[in-house]
C-alpha cells in the first residue's frame, strides 16, 4: 500500500493510540483475564466465569463501569476496585500488544522517510505508559517520540503550538493519524490534517 498521499509535504507526523495503532481491547481484555486471576487466588471465585462475564460486557457495553457490573454479579468486595484499577496502570501482559500490520508499514515509512514520528497521549499517563511499554515495536521505538497531553494543560491546541515554536514548522507540515470519531473535532480544533486510521486499515 503507499502512504505517498497521507505523507507527502509533510514533516511531522501525530499518531493517538488505543484503537489507531493496536486494538484497545487487547489489552483490556488481558487485565481483565489479571484481575479474574487474582479473584481466584484471593476469594476463590471461578476466573473462567469471571472473564467470559467480563469479556461479554465488554463487547456489549465498553468498559465503563465494567468493574461495579463485575463486582454486583460475582458478590466481589468494593476493596478490590482499586486493584483493578491499578492492574490497569501497572499490568504485565501475558502476550505483548502488536501493532496493526498496516499501521507498522506506515510508520516504517516514515522513519525511512526521515520523517518526525510522534505519539500523543490523552488517557492516564501510568496507564498509556504501561501500553507503551508492551507494545511489539519491531525497532520503531527508538525513533518514536512520545508526549503527554497532561504536559500542556490538557489541551493537544497547546501541545501543537508548541510543537510549531519548537521545530520551526508551519500547520500544513503536520498530520495527525486518530480515531474515526475524533476526525472533526481534532482538525476543526488543532488546524492541522487529520485522517481516520479506517482509511489505511
Amino acid at each position: 500500500m503507499s502512504f505517498d498521499k497521507y505523507l507527502e509535504n509533510k514533516k511531522i507526523i501525530i499518531f493517538t493510540l488505543d484503537d489507531v495503532l493496536y486494538p484497545k481491547k487487547d489489552y483490556l481484555l488481558q487485565v481483565y483475564y489479571l484481575f479474574a486471576e487474582f479473584m481466584a487466588y484471593s476469594e476463590q471465585i471461578d476466573a473462567k466465569k469471571i472473564i467470559e462475564f467480563m469479556s461479554n460486557e465488554y463487547e456489549e457495553h465498553g468498559a465503563d463501569g465494567i468493574y461495579a457490573r463485575t463486582a454486583k454479579q460475582f458478590g466481589i468486595a468494593e476493596k478490590y476496585e482499586r486493584n483493578f484499577n491499578l492492574l490497569h496502570e501497572n499490568a504485565r501482559l501475558p502476550l505483548k500488544l502488536l501493532l496493526y500490520k498496516e499501521l507498522l508499514s506506515l510508520m516504517q515509512e516514515i522513519v525511512v522517510d526521515r520523517k518526525q514520528l510522534l505519539l500523543l497521549l490523552e488517557g492516564n499517563p501510568a496507564e498509556e505508559l504501561n501500553k507503551i511499554k508492551q507494545i511489539e515495536w519491531n525497532g520503531l521505538e527508538q525513533y518514536l517520540k512520545v508526549h503527554f497531553v497532561v504536559e500542556y494543560g490538557n489541551s493537544s491546541k497547546s501541545f501543537i503550538e508548541e510543537l510549531i515554536e519548537e521545530q520551526g514548522v508551519d500547520l500544513k507540515d503536520i498530520t495527525m493519524v486518530t480515531a474515526p470519531n475524533q476526525i472533526k473535532e481534532k482538525s476543526v480544533n488543532l488546524g492541522i490534517d487529520c485522517f481516520p486510521v479506517t482509511e489505511i486499515l
